[in-house]
């Protein structure tokens, strides 16, 4: 159960950098910094999201749906 609560947490944090990005884009004002590092964090963030999925799958805390067949 920790293991989904850290992944809803993970694509929540993900979700928000998307939009301060696009606020970044919109306003273009070089005080709020690079949309770049805002983009960088969703990417990392959804790297680990990954890594943790297939590591929760590999040790056993979450099973995949089974085939269909």
């Amino acid at each position: 159960m920790l293991v989904k609560i850290i992944l809803v947490a993970l694509v929540l944090f993900m979700i928000v950098n998307l939009f301060m990005a696009m606020r970044v884009m919109m306003k273009n004002d070089p005080k709020d910094g690079p949309m770049s590092k805002y983009i960088g964090r969703r990417v990392l963030t959804s790297a680990i999201i990954v890594i943790l999925i297939l590591v929760a799958i590999g040790t056993g805390l979450i099973t995949p749906n089974p085939r269909p067949y």
